[in-house]
């Protein structure tokens, strides 16, 4: 059974760094993806109602998919990207293969969804250029993944990750023994870095739910009385009493409440 949890990781100042380099370089490459299918898309295509004798004919090529842009990583690696608009240096080889792979299918997918959609037919609106303050996250997975709980009354757990080196994370919620790390995604919130963590334990069994048929004797008819002293009756003709919590206390509220005005007017 494959199941998430969430920690608050500590980095350290130089752990900082490194991770916000990353998330930065993922931004770019997200955002470099989406503009190259973008530019496709609008040099490739003619509305249907207003179709032009004269055009311009834009230079062919294929259409860009998970694929074709995950090939040109390889080459983005062997020096530095510099972006058009800051004249910032970005090293792409400072970022695992497979953590830029990730931005590649994150892209696909939202591509996707804007033009099929889902199974059920569901199409999402036009995928957005992302902000720094609106991409906040990326996943690291691969063999280099590895837990270790070596702090004094196990508080803290280490998380090795290739590039980065040992992570300290909050432990506030045990884990389970036997549990395989398969991937670590980080988010960037307000008050800090959290990760999650992509656990796999095989001798938990998978749930598989009980087709259910409803019939009179599986079922229970609900209905809000609202009247006298109660607010609930079911179909087997038992009745829920209704707690009335702000009657109750109503008396005791405005006791409270005159004496924080008598304070307020004596200031």
């Amino acid at each position: 059974m494959k199941y998430t949890y969430q920690y608050k990781a500590l980095p350290s100042t130089d752990q900082k760094l490194e991770i916000n380099l990353w998330l930065r370089i993922c931004q770019y490459w997200y955002n470099r993806q989406l503009g190259e299918r973008f530019d496709w898309w609008e040099r490739n295509r003619t509305s249907v109602n207003s179709c032009p004798l004269v055009c311009h004919l834009p230079e062919l090529r294929d259409r860009p998919n998970y694929y074709s842009q995950k090939k040109l990583l390889p080459g983005l690696k062997k020096g530095k990207v510099t972006v058009e608009w800051s004249g910032y240096d970005l090293d792409f080889s400072r970022v695992p293969a497979n953590t830029l792979q990730q931005v590649c299918k994150r892209v696909d997918k939202a591509f996707d969804r804007f033009i099929y959609g889902d199974n059920n037919g569901n199409r999402s609106g036009k995928p957005r250029f992302k902000s720094q303050p609106r991409y906040r996250s990326f996943i690291v997975e691969g063999a280099g993944l590895t837990l270790h709980s070596c702090s004094t009354g196990g508080k803290f757990l280490y998380l090795k990750i290739p590039k980065i080196g040992l992570l300290k994370i909050r432990s506030h919620r045990h884990l389970p023994d036997g549990a395989i790390l398969k991937q670590v995604q980080f988010i960037k919130k307000s008050d800090g870095w959290f990760v999650n963590l992509k656990l796999d334990d095989p001798t938990v069994p998978g749930i598989t739910p009980d087709v259910i048929v409803p019939n009179w004797e599986n079922s229970l008819g609900m209905d809000a009385v609202l009247h006298q002293e109660y607010y609930l009756a079911t179909s087997l003709g038992g009745k829920l009493p209704s707690a009335k919590f702000l009657r109750r206390n109503q008396s005791k509220l405005a006791k409270i409440s005159k004496k924080k005005n008598a304070r307020t007017s004596r200031q």
